[in-house]
Formats: C-alpha cells, structure tokens, sequence
C-alpha cells in the first residue's frame, strides 16, 4: 500500500479549520483551511440586481463568485490576474464556486440584491477550488443568517449545505483530498461537489495521460462521499460556534498562519 505524506490515511482529509469573520467589512466571511491551502471567502451583498435581469424581468436577486490567487499563495510569484485579462483557469473555477452555490440558493429568496462572493487564495496546497466552494458556503449561510436577523429578508435563502472535495489516483490507489504533491503526480485528478442531502452538484474528473475503470470511479466517488460528509459536519460545527465570543488579535491569526 502507498504511503501518503505524514502517514496519512488514504481515506482521511488533511486537518480543517474554519475562522470566520476574518474581514470585518464583509456581510460574512470565511478562512478556510484544508491542510496548507488557505483561502478567505468572503461575502458581500449590494442593494441591485444586474441590468440582464431586469431587462429580462427575472424576479429575485443574484448569486455571483470571483475567485483569485494572491501573488505570494504559491512558491513561485503567480502573476496577478488584472482587469479584463483574468487567467482560464480562475474564470473555471469562479464559474464552479458560483454553479455550486447556486444550486442550494433560493434567489427568489433573496430580493433584489447581488451577493457577491469572493474567493482569495492566501496560501495554494491543492485542492484551492474545493476550499473555495467550502468556505465560501459556509460564509454565504453566515451572510444570510444575518440578513434574516436584521429583517432585511424574511426567509433563508439557502436551502441546504453544500461542500466540495478533491479525489484522485495516485500509483493506482485511490486517494482523499490530494495536497499539491498528490495532485501534480496523480494519473486521474476529480474533484466532486456534493449537498447536505448526498447529491451531487458537480464531478469533474479526467485522466492525466491515464485512464480509469467504472470501479475506480465508483471506489472515488466513495471517498468523495466520506470527505464531504466530514466538511459538511465542520460547517455545521463552526455555525454552531459562529456567535461565541473570540479573541480579536491579529497575533492569533499570525501565529495560525505559521502552524505547519
């Protein structure tokens, strides 16, 4: 059997943490941790809907998600994206966080508003679009919680969770949540999204110069089931704990970020 890093178990997530409301001017807001990868999701909610919607006379509002890599997230300096000239790879991954989102969003619930969902990825271990989708769930379910609570909106929009999970095969084993190691060696990289309820939002999976059978698909899609169960249980927990008093010391949040 192959021997991940740090002895980790081929079907265990790497270590999750969620700190929230680490940017005080958001509605809500999330770092999310899986491992190494660090990302800040936060929301952001405006009083209007697009021009499109009301051209089209679309009742409700609108969910939509930006997702960046910081310069200093990877080993090598990643160019910024600037305006108009954003990379494929980030304009895929925003369009995922959005659709995953979306699909558990009652927008009619929403009024019409925009919320604005923004991913940035402070630190890159892999599974950086998973993060995103999982934190960014979680912030948008704290957002909304407090539009109720100050009688902005009269129902919760958000019909359920939602959490997200990289799977993949690594010298033909099947493995849970791949830091950047695994997932730049893998011979087949998927990552699944998945609600509260079991069903899936997404699955993307693909072969690196390699090939899968339905049974390996089946024994990934197993795992990814596993992965998003323990997500799901860590949202719900950091909402639990989401109005417990906390220290606000940016000390606190220097000395998390030089945990490894």
């Amino acid at each position: 059997m192959m021997k991940r890093l740090n002895d980790r178990p081929l079907d265990e997530m790497r270590p999750l943490e969620f700190i929230v409301d680490v940017a005080p001017a958001a509605a809500a807001s999330v770092l999310a941790c899986f491992g190494n990868t660090r990302v800040i999701c936060a929301v952001t909610v405006e009083e209007d809907v697009p021009r499109w919607m009301k051209n089209q006379h679309v009742p409700g509002g609108w969910l939509t998600a930006e997702y960046s890599m910081l310069p200093y997230s990877t080993a090598e300096r990643k160019k910024r994206d600037s305006a108009g000239k954003v990379d494929g790879r980030s304009v895929e991954i925003q369009r995922l966080i959005g659709r995953s989102l979306r699909a558990v969003v009652d927008l009619e619930a929403l009024g019409e508003r925009t919320v604005h969902v923004d991913c940035d990825v402070l630190q890159a271990d892999g599974g950086t679009r998973t993060a995103s989708i999982t934190g960014a769930a979680l912030a948008l379910h704290l957002a909304f919680d407090r539009l109720v609570a100050q009688g902005l909106i009269t129902r919760h929009p958000m019909r359920q969770l939602v959490a997200a999970v990289s799977v993949g095969k690594l010298q033909g084993t099947p493995l849970l949540d791949l830091c950047y190691v695994e997932d730049r060696d893998a011979e087949v990289d998927m990552n699944v999204v998945m609600t509260e309820r079991g069903e899936y939002v997404e699955v993307q999976g693909s072969g690196e110069e390699a090939v899968f059978t339905a049974e390996e698909m089946a024994q990934m899609l197993a795992l990814a089931s596993k992965g998003t169960q323990a997500l799901l249980a860590a949202q719900r927990r950091a909402l639990s704990k989401a109005d417990e008093p906390r220290e606000d010391d940016i000390s606190s949040l220097r000395d998390f970020f030089n945990r490894r």
